[in-house]
């Protein structure tokens, strides 16, 4: 092997381990990060963790949800894990098939995987009207979001395509956090 060979080998060599970089401890979008869903008076709760990893084709996630801190609530036929407060905030996961990733810009599937529906404790039934989507974005290595309201009737029949996150920008209204019992998230 000539010296010139050595040289090309050791570029490529050089260009796949660049390619191949490890994830810094601190990226915000790899490795394992906690949910945190938070109040306006200062209320925090660990719900759960999601795992980040990077990859050729973007950043898969998988989704852990701690289910110690939610209570069983049969509700419109269907049992739900609630959160009890001021509200009841039900988790809702989304029921169809999805890519489940995220980008440092679109955090849309990871939303729709911690969609809930909040209500009153005294109401009969479920309110699928009153779903919550945490819009979300990258924020000082932090992913952060704050509830939008959208209704979670929209997932009673899989959408038509199964590529697309259903409840776009147009499909979310914005919504005053004061009266909301979790209307913030932070992953971190």
């Amino acid at each position: 092997m000539n010296l010139l060979t050595l040289a090309a080998l050791l570029l490529v060599l050089m260009g796949v381990s660049h390619s191949i970089a490890v994830a810094q401890p601190d990226d915000p979008l790899a490795g394992e990060k906690r949910i945190i869903l938070k109040g306006n008076k200062g209320e925090q709760l660990d719900i759960g963790s999601v795992t980040f990893v990077p990859g050729a084709k973007g950043i898969r996630y998988t989704l852990t949800i701690d289910h110690s801190h939610f209570t069983d609530y049969f509700l419109s036929m269907k049992e739900m894990k609630c959160l009890e407060g001021p509200e009841l905030w039900c988790h809702l996961p989304y029921p169809y098939e999805q890519p489940r990733t995220v980008s440092k810009n679109n955090f849309s599937w990871l939303a729709h995987d911690l969609l809930f529906m909040y209500k009153k404790k005294g109401e009969f039934g479920a309110n699928f009207w009153n779903g919550i989507y945490y819009k979300m974005t990258l924020n000082n290595g932090r992913i952060t979001g704050e509830a939008q309201a959208v209704d979670l009737n929209k997932l009673a029949a899989p959408p038509d395509d199964l590529t697309l996150p259903p409840f776009g920008e147009f499909e979310r209204t914005d919504i005053e956090p004061q009266p909301r019992f979790l209307p913030f998230v932070e992953i971190r």
